[in-house]
């Protein structure tokens, strides 16, 4: 293995796993976070071992479907969703508006 692939693998440990988690605004049981670091370090060793593949003179491509085109539809103008379907979706709302985490920090934060 190669010293960058083995270190991030030392450092998904459970500190990162926390930042992570608070990032993603998730929370996981002790089970859910161990079955998470165990995946994650299996997914890093296997990237470690595609390393290894010989891809002299394998043309890159930019994706695997060459003969997928998208697909247009016409725009066509619906109804809106009604304000309660709408604000159901979110994790929290207040006054008919979806409440969303602060982005700026107050003076005395900094």
């Amino acid at each position: 293995m190669e010293i960058y692939t083995l270190k991030c693998i030392e450092l998904m440990g459970e500190e990162e796993f926390k930042k992570l988690t608070e990032l993603c605004r998730i929370s996981c049981t002790e089970e859910e976070k161990q079955n998470f670091l165990s995946s994650i370090r299996q997914i890093l060793v296997y990237v470690d071992q595609l390393k290894e593949v010989d891809v002299a003179g394998v043309p890159p491509c930019n994706t695997v479907l060459e003969t997928l085109s998208n697909v247009f539809r016409e725009d066509i103008p619906q109804q809106p969703l009604s304000r309660e379907a709408f604000l159901a979706n979110a994790p929290a709302h207040v006054g008919g508006m979806i409440r969303v985490p602060p982005v700026i920090k107050s003076a005395e934060e900094f």
